[in-house]
């Protein structure tokens, strides 16, 4: 086995792989609608590839990386929260909308 093979290498390949599966997500339902779209499941991914990166950009101590993770966290909830809330305000619009799940 390759000596550069260790867990905290193949907790980066993971957290690189769950932030590459938001652009799948996209695409697929993108694909679904036929037009660009972004599902919320593209937001709630990014955070946890982000999270993920960022956790393996601290143990290597690359200030580089934990900028550019850190940075994108912020947009990622922020993007989330924009979501959250305009559900909310439609929900408090209408009374008769159910509450999302």
């Amino acid at each position: 086995m390759h000596t550069w093979i260790n867990g905290w290498v193949l907790f980066g390949f993971l957290g690189q792989a769950i932030f590459a599966a938001r652009f799948i997500v996209q695409w697929i339902m993108s694909e679904k609608k036929r037009e660009s779209y972004v599902p919320i499941a593209f937001w709630y991914l990014s955070i946890c590839g982000g999270i993920v990166l960022l956790i393996y950009a601290i143990y290597k101590k690359d200030p580089v990386f934990m900028l550019g993770q850190a940075s994108g966290l912020i947009v990622y909830v922020r993007n989330l929260m924009l979501i959250v809330n305009k559900k909310n305000s439609k929900r408090d619009e209408n009374p008769y909308v159910p509450n999302p799940i």
